[in-house]
């Protein structure tokens, strides 16, 4: 593996100014603030940056994509996809930046840099609807979403350490 390619990356999705959309950069924030990343993990708030994140997902070996995911289950519920169910998820199920993230990987594929693996990670949401505030079902699961992405990193190979209480370092 070559110095330039990054062996995970965890890319925070969403508006925070549609409430429910922005719970995956909400996670990744919190992500960032509550755990010690290992060097191998980059985790990233992507926002609603859509093709101009291409530069970051072509140099990643794995991604693990944090969004809020429309879905059939209640709000509020976790949601994992991996492979194959990502790129359709994209297009059907994200929310107002949807099409930015789709054509992302679409960019990813056709520069012949697509990650070896790709997992969405989510929770549905209940509104994404103009709102800073995320609603309280949403709002509730932010920290399982999180222990999710650090059980997902652990089992990749990239166990988080978590940050002691009133730690304030940033590595």
């Amino acid at each position: 593996m070559s110095d330039d390619r990054t062996p995970v990356l965890v890319l925070g999705l969403g508006n925070l100014l549609c409430t429910d959309d922005g719970a995956g950069v909400a996670a990744v924030a919190r992500l960032v603030r509550d755990w010690h990343l290992p060097e191998s993990v980059q985790a990233v708030d992507g926002g609603t940056l859509g093709l101009s994140l291409l530069p970051l997902v072509d140099s990643a070996d794995e991604l693990i994509l944090v969004d809020a995911i429309r879905g059939d289950g209640a709000v509020g519920d976790l949601v994992r996809m991996e492979g194959d169910e990502v790129a359709p998820a994209v297009y059907e199920r994200l929310s107002v930046h949807q099409i930015g993230v789709a054509d992302l990987l679409a960019g990813a594929a056709l520069t012949g840099r697509y990650p070896r693996r790709v997992i969405l990670l989510g929770v549905i949401p209940a509104s994404t609807e103009l709102g800073v505030d995320r609603t309280p079902a949403v709002e509730a699961q932010l920290g399982s979403l999180v222990d999710l992405v650090v059980a997902e990193l652990a089992a990749m190979g990239h166990p988080c350490r978590r940050r002691e209480a009133g730690s304030r370092e940033t590595s």
